[in-house]
């Protein structure tokens, strides 16, 4: 009989390309990794890897065998949240992928909500950028994630599903008295000669700072580089830099100014969650809560502004 922890091993090798990134997924050390996997292939009497220099790789029937046993894995999640659906109460653990700049305000709000109205549901966040997001999701190491659709290096296909949350407006944050500051909107070619505190390389926001800046005409020159935005923050509060960030970012509090942009820019907010047909109580119910959020100033309804990043 095929072992679902093994299949997922595989599933993840599929998806993550390496063993050494599996172990580190799950944090298990990439030897272990290996002998499960080839135990798997002594269960299966089939090849299922291959050696590619020193890295390995699916042959065929290990891509097959992956993608049924994704199939396989999301069926039996699927039959466990129908069995504990039969009496419409949510029950079990969801986990909740949330970009940085949502946890606070929205996020933890629902959580709390849910430990109130559901005790048997627990939710557990995990702090997941729009670029970690969708291949969390898919692999199954998330339930449900809070993202932003327009990061579009990942294909949103037809087995996962899009609530639209609401848009998130992309502002210039500046330290306090900067000449800047004195405008109302800000053309981003004015921004020339700034030196720019950036999210790391490779995310949603220093991609779209540096798509933005050149399309103003100028390379960015970037003082740091921060996961952290309160960090990030901290160091424009100092005077020794400016930003783009999504308005979700800057709570009250941050000696900051925030100034909109002459050509509007915005992320659309989403809820993601996979396609399944079972019922999902648990599921569903974070999803009813992230909807039934309190009005958050900087999240305004779902458009369809053609200036979105």
């Amino acid at each position: 009989m095929l072992n679902p922890w093994r299949l997922r091993l595989l599933g993840l090798l599929d998806s993550l390309g390496t063993v050494r990134a599996v172990a580190e997924t799950l944090h298990l050390s990439p030897s272990t990794v290996s002998q499960q996997l080839a135990v798997l292939e002594s269960e299966t009497r089939s090849r299922l890897l291959e050696r590619s220099g020193r890295r390995v790789r699916l042959t065929r029937t290990g891509m097959v065998l992956a993608r049924r046993g994704r199939e396989i894995l999301d069926r039996m999640a699927e039959a466990e949240a129908e069995l504990r659906a039969l009496n419409d109460e949510p029950i079990g653990t969801v986990r909740l992928g949330v970009f940085q700049s949502a946890i606070h305000p929205l996020a933890v709000p629902a959580a709390a909500r849910l430990a109130d109205s559901h005790p048997h549901l627990h939710v557990e966040l995990v702090e997941s950028e729009p670029h970690e997001s969708g291949p969390a999701l898919r692999t199954g190491e998330l339930d449900v994630v809070v993202t932003t659709t327009d990061y579009v290096e990942f294909p949103w296909s037809g087995d996962l599903e899009i609530v639209p949350l609401g848009t998130d407006p992309v502002v210039l944050v500046l330290p306090p008295g900067h000449p800047l500051a004195r405008r109302r909107v800000v053309d981003l070619a004015a921004c020339t000669e700034e030196v720019w505190a950036c999210d790391r390389p490779g995310s949603y926001m220093a991609e779209l700072t540096q798509r933005l800046c050149r399309e103003s005409g100028f390379e960015p020159r970037v003082a740091c580089r921060f996961s952290n935005y309160l960090l990030l923050l901290r160091h424009v509060e100092a005077g020794r830099s400016v930003a783009l960030l999504p308005a979700l970012t800057v709570e009250p509090g941050h000696r900051v100014v925030t100034r909109e942009l002459t050509t509007p820019v915005h992320r659309n907010v989403a809820i993601v969650v996979r396609r399944g047909t079972a019922p999902r109580a648990a599921v569903d119910a974070v999803v009813e809560a992230l909807l039934d959020h309190p009005d958050i100033p900087a999240l305004s309804a779902p458009s369809g502004d053609p200036r979105s990043p």
